[in-house]
């Protein structure tokens, strides 16, 4: 039952990838003894990743990606389809090249060698194995000859399935589900308050994914965690015989919140939690600090997760851009992306904005933050962007 409720983004990812017609798609279905993607001899049948959330034997709750082919030469989609295939990679913790024969081709052996760049874990298999003569002989070799863990598969036999399970196992990064909303900031029996404003932003009759994500790691911590809106803090601080160790708020009332915090509470936000979370808090720290070196003539990046429609006071459409120009001058240009959109070239940018990234992965978010590294693009979140604007970064509690 606890499988079935785990978040999409807290699950493992693993993609499947390779030539088209390599058997991803009937690997993928027998594995997890349904029929999950469509199965054809018509090379290019997978037009965009299959997601399939699955419990894997000591593995746990995970999310398998099939993928279409990266060797798609079709003129109008195909360009399309390997994108969507490279944003499933990007997503993956770790990635099964599934090979087309014994020989690896040019197309895979260029796969392999961005996944050794970038550092994500991998491992063959070696598709179709009742076909191929002498198959865990030729899976061994060509693991051995990539320095990789491989096996022989067959998803009409059913061969080759429990062995790949136990090889992901081995690579499974040792720090994987280890990482904690609010890291070292709560203890058993600190007391929480969480300062939560319920706009039009917040669905009605339920509260948004990185609110129920802290309120249950708090109690899961054995805190004892008081919620409350905005304008009911000071009734709710009254409650307490003493200040509470940490509140939590959200990054859009930050100037309001700080101005009524005791001054022995630690204060933070959602998004800047999330920040360490799912991302690298000190490269979103840094970030933030970038601010001070926009101008007028600078161009700016603000990402959103969630591909939700604009409402009223929008925190990443309509108070960021808002404050963003008020501090910088309202020539400032503000370009918007959400959900997996999300450009490969940031030369164009002086900075990146995220949101707290509760809809994607801790895989995808280091992903974003190592593409704009890379390409000497500063990149924060919202959350400290809004309290670098607002002046109180420094006192910002980070974990």
């Amino acid at each position: 039952m606890y499988m079935e409720n785990t978040p999409q983004v807290s699950r493992l990812h693993i993609a499947l990838i390779g030539r088209r017609n390599a058997g991803k798609s009937s690997l993928l279905n027998a594995w997890v003894g349904q029929d999950v993607a469509v199965v054809s001899d018509v090379a290019g049948t997978t037009t965009d990743a299959v997601r399939k959330a699955v419990e894997l034997p000591g593995l746990g709750a995970c999310v398998l990606l099939d993928t279409p082919g990266f060797d798609d030469t079709d003129r109008q989609l195909g360009r399309l389809r390997i994108e969507r295939m490279q944003t499933a990679v990007e997503q993956a913790d770790i990635v099964v090249v599934v090979a087309s024969g014994v020989d690896l081709t040019e197309e895979e052996r260029e796969w392999t060698v961005s996944l050794r760049r970038k550092g994500t874990p991998w491992m063959l298999a070696l598709g179709k194995a009742d076909t191929i003569a002498d198959a865990e002989q030729e899976a061994e070799r060509m693991g051995r000859e990539l320095k990789v863990p491989a096996v022989a598969v067959s998803a009409w036999k059913r061969t080759g399935l429990d062995r790949l399970t136990a090889l992901l196992l081995q690579l499974l990064p040792p720090d994987f589900g280890e990482e904690t909303i609010t890291g070292s900031l709560a203890k058993e029996g600190d007391r929480v308050l969480l300062v939560m404003p319920q706009d039009k932003e917040a669905p009605k009759g339920r509260l948004i994914l990185p609110q129920v994500q802290t309120i249950r790691e708090l109690l899961d911590k054995r805190c004892i965690a008081v919620c409350c809106t905005p304008d009911k803090m000071g009734e709710a601080l009254a409650s307490f015989h003493k200040s509470p160790e940490l509140i939590i708020t959200d990054s859009q009332v930050f100037p309001q919140v700080f101005r009524q915090k005791p001054a022995d509470s630690r204060l933070t936000s959602f998004s800047v939690l999330f920040a360490a979370y799912k991302g690298d808090g000190r490269v979103l720290r840094r970030g933030a600090e970038s601010i001070s070196l926009l101008t007028e003539h600078s161009r700016v990046l603000i990402a959103e997760a969630c591909a939700h429609v604009p409402a009223g006071e929008d925190i990443g459409r309509v108070k960021l851009p808002r404050l963003l120009r008020k501090r910088i001058g309202e020539g400032l240009q503000i370009s918007f992306v959400s959900g997996r959109d999300f450009p490969q070239d940031l030369s164009p940018y002086q900075l990146v904005i995220h949101c707290g990234a509760c809809m994607f992965n801790r895989r995808y978010v280091l992903e974003r933050i190592r593409r704009a590294e890379e390409q000497g693009v500063p990149i924060t979140n919202y959350g400290m962007a809004i309290a670098h604007l607002t002046g109180i970064l420094h006192q910002i509690d980070f974990g």
